[in-house]
């Protein structure tokens, strides 16, 4: 890695755009960054970190304010570094997140960061991802952003912490810079695995405890306590067994002697029962002989009502047949009645009943009569049917010509009216063209009087605001004075106690600085009150803060007189009451002008719809006048139709009636004289059948065995007696047949012959012998089951145990293998995998930095790498102790003195960059800084330090020393200087000669 060029703006103490060539600064390898304290020199650093990886090294990585205080408002902040990364030359630009302030409005908004990187060779794409970039310049460099700022940004007093750390902390540094994670992962998986053991081992001892509780239960047992859980369930399974086997001779002895008391108890209950059955079919046979004659009796009945059924169905018959000739009969009174209503009145009592043959032609003769007359009166039934119609058309005409009449008055009423509306809309009309005409600069008159109006607020804030920062000003300029003049007196009471400080700095033997003499015999004695330089510069600092304070008040007293003045020339010398009053006659007269202005596009429209409107009352006039016309010329017409069809009805009807009466008159006799008709040859018919169907009644109950109806409607049954008396024959006739059957059976007939058997004896000998058959079922059931539980524990108990023992081994195997890995167990240095490797690291460092601090300590010191367990039985490998060759005592670094120290610190930060480069792949480091405090090294042993300093830009390489002190700058020509300012740092370059 090589750095060419940096370009820094607005980027921490550095308000404008500082840059800094490198190639040219570096000629001789060896340059200087320089400057006072706070000046800048770290920041310089802080920008070509930045500008490679984007943060910060240290404890400044997480501030995200990166604007400088001292950038002019809207100035953006950007590094611009130009380097060579990995062989290839490329350009970093980066803008980091900021507050600017917002475009519009107070208040500011947040910048996101940016980023771009750019090659010079043209090779690849170019990148604008922040992301991307990082990881580009990871992969350039082969290391990562702490090891960076290890190996090239050599961290102020880091390396000092370093070397007297405790073994964690210095652990914890080498973890960072040197890549341990797969380390730390085999020490995570051992312990995993150890974990994963523990608990599969826990489980199995918890199973074969389980399986032993499952067993005891099972076998109805205590729990088990001894040694051997394998035998203990072996003999539990081995009893289990003779058990059962015993419970099973048993059941078999008590089946077979139930089996002969069932049997026995069957026999006897088969006999008991065919005794029985027999007994109940000779009672059966007694009680069927004893209603003979009863039912001899029933089937005579049955027998008779069978003969009367033809009889009572002719007879059903009849009474039908008289019940619609009775209803004939009443039907043709009634339609006589409704024609001696009509004009057939003529014809009743005219004829006879029963009827004749000629009653029916006399009857037709009549309707023909009727039916000749009718089509007469349709001859004249159309005239008065147009009459009714032309009478309606007559009356509807009329109305048409009275609501004519009305529609012709109001639309004249309306014309009439027309022009004075017309009148009214014109004035309205040029009221609010004026007005539109007039809104330019009644808007303009408005605008003016709101600014002032506006103004006149805003002099009044600005002018308390000028009060105040003219009181501000003041006390600014007072404080300044104040201050200056009591920086002035101690500057001079400095002055006058200067000897005194300078004679502070003598020596014995050393040269006075002011007169080189050796000896020192009378050296100034500090005074009471003394002042130190640092007195000075505190009372100096304060000075130019208060100059900083007085100046921003005084720019702010002139900014807020300018606003003052600017406002009062907008307010015109008027008071606020002016420019109320001013603005409310102008807001008042502008409302108006776009009220009458707004009413413009509605007038038009008004207007354009009056002349509509007249148009279409002239068309409509015309209209109603000539509807008017033709509507009384029709009613003219229809009166003369109602006359002539008037005077054709009255010559065909006459004055009396109308058509339609007559005709219904007629209608009526016709259907009373039909319908009379038709009753009497009805009624006629249905008596002749009733006359029919008493003979056919009579030949019918002889035929049947009956001399009277009367006897034969007297056997009748209904079909439920009938029934009755079928089912109690049937009945009667299958019982005696089933009796007959039973007693035929010979099961019965050895039975009822026999003694009578008790079974109440063999029942409860069979009940003892079922009882204790249940038993031992039971018993033989809880063996067998007890067994076979016992066979499927045992056998899992074998199993568990048999896995359990080798899983101990492997177990115990693992955890001593992890606690080893850990550093913890056998490891007698309390080293853990991940400590030997940064052990092995930490060695590498020692040797790489012993070689620069026995040339920085003329051949005196060296690093010895420690492996010894730490106090207290910490973790140890990563002990760092040195040898002092003047005594041969290897002895804690913590008792180095300061410059002793520090050359230490400087060779293991040299001896760490050479190990970590060489870790990253052996990339070369064409430049790096040193940001360590060179004030504690004497003039022999800076000497000695310059010498290695000078021995590491050997090759081309370029070595930055970042230092503020006086000699460091007489030996090294090449200095970039940082000079700080009222207004932000600044960089000066001053070339080697």
């Amino acid at each position: 890695m090589r750095l060419h060029a940096l370009s820094v703006t607005a980027f921490g103490p550095f308000g404008g755009t500082v840059d800094v060539d490198f190639d040219h600064l570096g000629a001789d390898g060896l340059f200087l960054l320089h400057g006072p304290t706070g000046a800048g020199k770290t920041s310089v650093l802080d920008a070509i970190a930045f500008a490679l990886y984007g943060v910060l090294p240290g404890s400044r990585r997480e501030s995200r304010r990166l604007l400088s205080d001292h950038a002019a408002p809207g100035v953006v902040p950007c590094v611009e570094l130009d380097a060579t990364l990995g062989g290839r030359r490329l350009t970093i630009v980066r803008q980091p997140e900021f507050l600017r302030p917002k475009r519009r409005g107070v208040g500011t908004t947040k910048q996101n960061a940016k980023a771009t990187l750019t090659w010079h060779d043209g090779r690849g794409e170019n990148l604008t991802r922040i992301d991307e970039i990082a990881l580009e310049v990871e992969r350039l460099l082969g290391m990562r952003v702490d090891q960076f700022f290890q190996v090239v940004l050599l961290p102020q007093g880091d390396f000092a912490r370093f070397l007297r750390a405790r073994n964690e902390e210095r652990g914890a540094l080498l973890e960072q810079l040197f890549d341990t994670d797969r380390f730390r992962d085999i020490e995570t998986w051992f312990q995993d695995q150890r974990r994963a053991s523990a608990e599969r081992l826990a489980g199995r001892s918890e199973s074969v405890d389980r399986l032993a509780a499952q067993v005891a239960t099972a076998a109805g047992v205590d729990l088990f306590t001894g040694t051997d859980v394998v035998e203990w369930g072996t003999d539990l399974l081995d009893g289990a067994r003779e058990q059962a086997r015993a419970r099973t001779e048993h059941l078999r002895t008590a089946r077979a002697e139930h089996a002969v008391s069932r049997e026995t108890a069957r026999f006897a209950h088969r006999r008991r029962e065919a005794r029985e059955r027999g007994a109940a079919a000779a009672a059966r046979l007694a009680v069927l002989a004893d209603g003979d004659a009863e039912r001899a009796e029933q089937i005579a009945e049955l027998d008779r009502a069978r003969r009367a059924l033809p009889v009572r169905d002719r007879a059903v018959t009849l009474d039908q047949h008289r019940q619609r000739a009775a209803v004939a009969a009443a039907t043709m009174r009634r339609r006589e009645q409704a024609a001696a209503e009509t004009d057939a009145a003529v014809l009743v009592g005219t004829l006879s009943w029963p009827p004749r043959p000629a009653d029916a032609e006399v009857l037709d003769a009549a309707v023909h009569r009727w039916s000749g007359e009718r089509a007469v009166l349709d001859s004249v039934a159309g005239d008065e049917s147009d009459r009714r119609t032309a009478v309606a058309d007559r009356e509807r005409a009329l109305a048409r010509v009275r609501s004519l009449e009305t529609d012709l008055r109001a639309v004249r009423v309306r014309l009439d009216a027309v022009p004075a509306e017309r009148a009214r809309l014109d004035a309205d009309h040029r009221v609010a063209v004026a007005a539109r005409a007039g809104l330019p600069g009644l808007e303009a008159r408005h605008q003016g009087a709101e600014d002032a109006a506006r103004a006149h607020v805003e002099w009044a804030r600005e002018s308390e605001r000028l009060a105040a920062a003219v009181t501000t000003a003041e006390r600014a300029r007072t404080r300044y004075d104040d201050l200056r003049t009591e920086w002035l007196d101690l500057r001079e009471r400095r002055l006058e106690g200067m000897s005194a400080e300078l004679a502070a700095g003598l020596e014995d033997g050393a040269p006075c600085g002011v007169c080189g003499a050796t000896e020192h015999p009378a050296p100034a004695s500090p005074t009471a009150g003394r002042v130190s330089k640092d007195d000075e510069n505190r009372a100096g600092q304060r000075v130019s803060a208060a100059e900083v304070e007085r100046t921003t008040a005084d720019a702010a007293v002139q900014r807020c007189r300018q606003r003052v003045d600017e406002l009062a020339t907008r307010c015109a010398d008027r008071t606020a009451a002016e420019l109320a009053a001013e603005l409310d006659e102008a807001t008042t007269a502008l409302a108006e002008a776009r009220r009458a202005a707004d009413r413009l596009t509605a007038i038009d429209t008004a207007l354009a719809a009056l002349d509509e409107e007249t148009a279409g009352l002239r068309v409509r006039a015309d209209a109603i006048t000539a509807e008017l016309g033709v509507t009384r010329g029709r009613t003219e017409a229809l009166e003369t139709r109602i006359a002539e069809a008037t005077a054709r009805i009255t010559a065909a009807v006459g004055t009396t009636s109308t058509v339609a009466e007559r005709r219904a008159a007629l209608d009526a006799a016709i259907a009373a004289a039909v319908a009379w008709r038709d009753a009497r040859r009805d009624a006629d018919s249905a008596d002749q059948a009733v006359t029919r169907l008493e003979t056919d009644l009579a030949e019918c109950a002889r035929e049947h065995g009956f001399t009277e109806v009367t006897d034969a409607l007297a056997a009748v049954r209904d079909r439920a007696r009938c029934t009755v008396l079928e089912n109690a024959v049937l009945d009667a006739e299958k019982q005696r047949s089933a009796a007959a059957a039973v007693l035929a059976e010979p099961e019965v007939a050895e039975a009822m012959a026999g003694d009578v058997v008790d079974t109440a004896a063999v029942d409860a000998e069979e009940i003892r012998l079922r009882g204790l058959l249940d038993e031992a079922i039971a018993s033989a059931g809880d063996a067998d089951s007890r067994l076979r539980m016992l066979e499927d524990l045992v056998a899992q108990l074998w199993a568990a145990a048999d896995r359990l023992g080798p899983a101990h081994l492997e177990h115990a195997e693992l955890e001593q293998l992890a606690e080893v890995v850990a550093g913890k167990g056998a490891n007698a240095r309390r080293m853990s995998l991940r400590s030997y490797v940064l052990a092995a690291r930490l060695e590498d460092v020692a040797t790489a930095a012993s070689v620069r601090f026995r040339l920085m300590s003329q051949g005196r010191f060296e690093f010895v790498h420690s492996d010894d367990v730490g106090p207290r039985g910490t973790r140890g490998g990563l002990g760092l102790d040195v040898r002092d060759d003047y005594t041969g005592v290897v002895r804690s670094a913590g008792t180095l003195s300061g410059g002793e120290a520090f050359c230490a610190s400087l060779a293991l930060a040299l001896g760490l960059a050479d190990v970590v480069a060489a870790e990253a792949g052996g990339i070369t480091l064409d430049t790096m800084f040193i940001d360590e405090g060179f004030g504690s090294l004497d003039s022999g042993s800076l000497d000695a330090v310059m010498g290695v300093l000078d021995e590491l830009r050997s090759g081309g390489r370029t070595v930055g020393i970042v230092s503020h002190v006086d000699e460091i700058r007489d030996r090294v020509p090449s200095r970039l200087e940082v000079i700080r300012e009222r207004h932000g740092s600044t960089l000066r370059v001053h070339a080697g000669v």
